[in-house]
């Protein structure tokens, strides 16, 4: 088991997340304010951008993201550091900022 720090640009809060645990699990535990809903990688809420460093989410991709949004984006409550790290939380990958912003379809 290998521990890497976990950096949030930004808010200066730092933790240290091992390569066995998520990092949204620990987040709750250091009782950091991570937004999430489901926990299982398919609301996205949980997204981060990753400035700097690597994960392992390959549930993710399989869930909510593409492989190539997973190369620059964390969903926290799937992904385990694989590198110390520096987050953006509450960045999106475009794909979800697209479905976000499209108008609803009007019921007829």
């Amino acid at each position: 088991m290998t521990d890497y720090t976990v950096e949030f640009v930004g808010t200066g809060e730092t933790i240290t997340v091992s390569d066995k645990q998520t990092i949204l699990s620990r987040c709750i535990e250091e009782g950091i304010a991570q937004e999430y809903s489901c926990r299982v990688g398919m609301c996205l809420a949980c997204s981060a951008e990753i400035v700097e460093g690597e994960v392992e989410q390959q549930v993710a991709v399989a869930r909510g993201i593409t492989e190539e949004e997973a190369e620059t984006y964390a969903l926290t409550c799937m992904a385990r550091p694989a590198s110390d790290l520096k987050l953006d939380r509450g960045k999106y990958p475009p794909s979800i900022e697209e479905d976000a912003n499209e108008p609803a379809a009007a019921d007829d």
